[in-house]
């Protein structure tokens, strides 16, 4: 755990122009249990607090880095094994304008390493942001047709 939160602490931070750090809260490390206490260290105000206090826009990032971070440590510890596509259904809709942007604009810089971004979202702005997009349409009893859309 201790590494994977090393890894998603880089993406973290360059996410959060470093803001945050996600550390074992102390309560998980006073008690020798290991799992997945997260807290955050804020460098802002030199305070530790919990994960569940950040907003909608830096829990999409801590998430996302923690992501990153598990597949940079499963790609380190099994060789030939790569993970070169990343699929995020996270709940776009819960986020206010401002963490929507934060969140998209995580995503593009993510798109520039190599990576394929997909993305499963009924956002509206999604739709309108992202150029390249696989369209899926439901007609009822029918089933669905999906469409690729440049």
């Amino acid at each position: 755990m201790d590494r994977i939160l090393t890894l998603a602490n880089r993406n973290l931070s360059v996410m959060t122009d470093g803001r945050y750090r996600m550390i074992r809260s102390a309560k998980a490390q006073r008690s020798g249990k290991s799992g997945l206490d997260i807290s955050v260290e804020d460098r802002l105000t030199g305070k530790e607090r919990p994960a569940s206090s950040l907003s909608g826009g830096e829990t999409f990032k801590a998430s996302l880095a923690l992501a990153l971070g598990l597949s940079e440590e499963i790609q380190s510890r099994s060789g030939a094994v790569k993970m070169d596509a990343l699929f995020l259904d996270e709940g776009f809709g819960t986020l206010d304008e401002a963490s929507l942007s934060s969140a998209l604009e995580t995503l593009s810089t993510l798109a520039t390493t190599g990576r394929i971004i997909g993305v499963i979202s009924h956002v509206k702005r999604l739709k309108e942001t992202i150029s390249k997009q696989i369209v899926v349409e439901r007609h009822g009893n029918r089933g669905s047709t999906a469409e690729v859309v440049c």
